[in-house]
């Protein structure tokens, strides 16, 4: 298998994860985002949006990291990124976009800079843009986490250790790259005492460990 991904993305930081948890190798190809390398011939001729992660796997090229992570997941299903059952795969998945589908593409790298290059915003401006989107969303989860935690409670369950129960889900992969990002920008994440726990939970794991940007080969710092 081939990544083709940028240390600072997100999008590509998930799908590391995942390809890590799983104990999956894969060859390392970056993709420079802030450069431009994602818009030149050589990249856009074997991604149809341009973008990152994109995954070469038995002959196919995968986009978008929650599609590329849900086809790892099926392939690869000895360490389970969702649950067993449709109804917690629902609920899952629901925190995973809320992150991927909610707070992320209101915040990338394109946006940032559509703000800055085109709508003449200033730094300061665009980074209150940032911390603003970052932290309502991570709010929005934080209310989801604990309606789980009081469903697991009234059902007699064990308090989740994770985002949901005792081992990493597809919402672990996404939250994790979210954090990372929110600290880069200095988002207030207090009161958000599930979701810190979640995220300092996956940290304390080799996998996540091995795949945060510090560990790229193409690591800028």
């Amino acid at each position: 298998m081939k990544l083709h991904n940028y240390f600072r993305s997100s999008a590509s930081f998930r799908v590391r994860i995942a390809m890590a948890l799983k104990g999956l190798s894969y060859d390392y190809l970056p993709v420079h985002l802030a450069r431009g390398d994602h818009k030149l011939p050589d990249y856009t001729g074997i991604s149809a949006d341009g973008l990152v992660p994109l995954l070469e796997v038995d002959g196919e090229r995968l986009s978008q990291s929650m599609a590329i992570i849900e086809y790892l997941d099926e392939t690869h299903p000895a360490v389970p990124l969702l649950p067993g059952d449709a109804i917690s795969r629902a609920k899952v998945r629901a925190l995973a976009q809320s992150v991927a589908c909610e707070i992320h593409p209101l915040n990338n790298l394109r946006v940032l800079k559509y703000l800055v290059k085109e709508l003449k915003v200033d730094e300061e401006a665009k980074n209150t843009w940032y911390r603003h989107w970052v932290r309502e969303g991570l709010e929005s989860f934080e209310r989801q986490l604990h309606g789980l935690a009081a469903q697991r409670q009234a059902a007699g369950l064990p308090a989740s250790v994770y985002c949901w129960g005792d081992t990493p889900t597809l919402a672990d992969c996404c939250l994790v790259p979210q954090i990372f990002n929110g600290q880069r920008f200095n988002v207030n994440f207090e009161g958000l005492a599930l979701t810190m726990a979640a995220f300092e939970a996956c940290m304390k794991l080799p996998a996540f460990q091995q795949a945060k940007p510090s560990n790229c080969p193409d690591n800028e710092g």
